[in-house]
C-alpha cells in the first residue's frame, strides 16, 4: 500500500534484479514528469553497486549534490542519487513533508528498475543533512547508513529500524554553530541508541573530498 508522502515514508525497494535496461556510466536525468529534477552518476562497471542519495544544501540543486561527493563516490564505485528540492529547501524545512518525498521515491523507484543496488544510503550538506537524519531515521528499513555533513538538526516523524549514522561537522562553522547541532544531535542519537560516528573537524561549513572519503569509508569500511 503506498504511504502518504506527508508521513514521511518511502514505498521504493531498490534491489540486485531491475527489468529495465540498464542506466548508462555517467550522470542521467532521470524524466520523473513535470519539474522534478533528478540526476544520477553511475560509475563505470557492472553488476549491483552502492547507491548514495545525496540531498544539497538550502538554495542547491541536485548539480551541486553531485559536484560535492560524485568524483569521490565514483572512485569507490558508489553510484549517486540526488534530488532538487520543490522550493529553496527541503519540503520538511518549508512546511511539512510532502512533495519532496513524493519526488525522491519516484526518482528511487525509477533507479531501482534500471540500476541494481546492492546497499542503499541517505547523505546531505547542512539542510540537506537535516533532512537526511530526519527522513532517514524514519526509512531506516530502507537506507542502512545515514551520512549527515553539517546538520542543524534531526526531527524524524516516526522512527524505523536502526541505520548507522555518521556526522561531521566544523568547529568554526559559523551558519549552523557546532556546540547546538552537530555536538547535540550526535549525543542525542547516541543516547537513543544508535550507532553513531562523530567526525568533528577544524573548518567551516563545508563539505570536502577528505570528508567525503570518511563518510563512505564508514559506510562502506575502509
Amino acid at each position: 500500500m503506498t504511504r502518504p508522502a506527508a508521513q514521511g515514508r518511502l514505498d521504493s525497494r531498490p534491489g540486485a534484479g531491475p527489468a529495465g535496461p540498464p542506466l548508462p556510466a555517467g550522470v542521467t536525468r532521470l524524466d520523473l514528469g513535470g519539474d522534478a529534477e533528478a540526476l544520477v552518476r553511475l560509475p563505470e562497471g557492472t553488476g549491483p553497486r552502492p547507491l548514495l542519495v545525496f540531498c544539497h544544501g538550502a538554495g542547491g540543486d541536485a548539480v551541486q549534490s553531485l559536484a560535492a561527493v560524485g568524483d569521490v563516490a565514483a572512485a569507490r564505485g558508489v553510484a549517486v542519487l540526488a534530488t532538487s528540492s520543490v522550493a529553496t529547501t527541503w519540503d520538511l524545512i518549508a512546511g511539512g513533508l510532502g512533495r519532496d518525498v513524493a519526488v525522491l521515491d519516484a526518482a528511487l523507484d525509477a533507479v531501482a528498475g534500471r540500476l541494481p543496488v546492492s546497499r542503499l544510503a541517505l547523505g546531505g550538506f547542512s539542510d540537506g543533512a537535516s533532512y537526511a537524519l530526519s527522513l532517514g531515521l524514519a526509512n531506516g528499513d530502507l537506507f542502512e547508513a545515514l551520512l549527515a555533513f553539517s546538520p542543524g538538526f534531526a526531527a524524524p516523524p516516526g522512527r524505523t529500524g536502526r541505520p548507522r549514522v555518521w556526522i561531521a561537522h566544523g568547529t568554526a562553522d559559523r551558519v549552523l554553530p557546532v556546540e547546538r547541532c552537530g555536538r547535540r544531535v550526535s549525543h542525542a542519537l547516541s543516547a537513543a541508541g544508535y550507532d553513531v560516528t562523530y567526525d568533528e573537524f577544524a573548518g567551516g561549513h563545508v563539505v570536502t573530498p577528505d570528508l567525503v572519503t570518511a563518510a563512505l569509508g564508514t559506510w562502506l569500511g575502509n
